[in-house]
């Protein structure tokens, strides 16, 4: 299967798993919907240009707004973290080009912590915009800071239990023929 198809599979299948899944958990409905839909721009290929990230996770938003209903809500914080991802890239990556050998973020290319840091900033900055724009038409301000901490830590542990159970084949890119 060609990597476009496989971008598409996990792209079509998070969106799925978001919609029909993850937005029905009634406990947690409340106070906080988990999220695991926005991992697909997190998971995008380094090599992807910033024009085609940003469209890409604007699709993606869309998309999930379409079907939640929500105008707009998902597609602004999708493109927020698409637009922040290559700046946080470049500050965590190692500055030897030799080590960066692999074709998208994981814990094999990055290493653990710069790995979490990445998921952590990422994952934060997707939660407070998502719930600062949803705050702005109702709500206090306790409940958008107990949304914000409470999602991005459910989304953490969903996202590090999906790459952990799921992982990613990636192939080290060697220089060689």
């Amino acid at each position: 299967m060609s990597r476009f198809f496989r971008y598409l599979l996990r792209g079509l299948l998070l969106v799925a798993v978001q919609v029909y899944l993850l937005n029905k958990v009634p406990h947690l409905h409340r106070l906080v919907v988990p999220s695991l839909y926005f991992v697909f721009v997190l998971w995008l290929p380094f090599s992807l240009s910033r024009p085609a990230l940003l469209l890409i996770a604007f699709l993606l938003g869309i998309s999930v707004d379409y079907f939640t209903l929500t105008p707009g809500l998902h597609a602004a914080a999708c493109v927020l973290i698409a637009y922040v991802r290559p700046y946080l890239i470049t500050l965590l990556m190692p500055r030897d080009t030799q080590d960066f050998q692999y074709p998208e973020p994981s814990v094999r290319a990055m290493q653990w912590a710069p790995y979490a840091l990445y998921l952590l900033v990422l994952t934060f900055l997707h939660h407070f915009y998502l719930t600062f724009l949803q705050w702005l038409s109702v709500g206090s301000f306790w409940s958008f800071l107990g949304k914000t901490f409470l999602g991005t830590l459910i989304s953490l542990l969903l996202i590090f239990t999906a790459d952990l159970l799921f992982p990613r084949q990636q192939s080290y890119r060697t220089n060689t023929a």
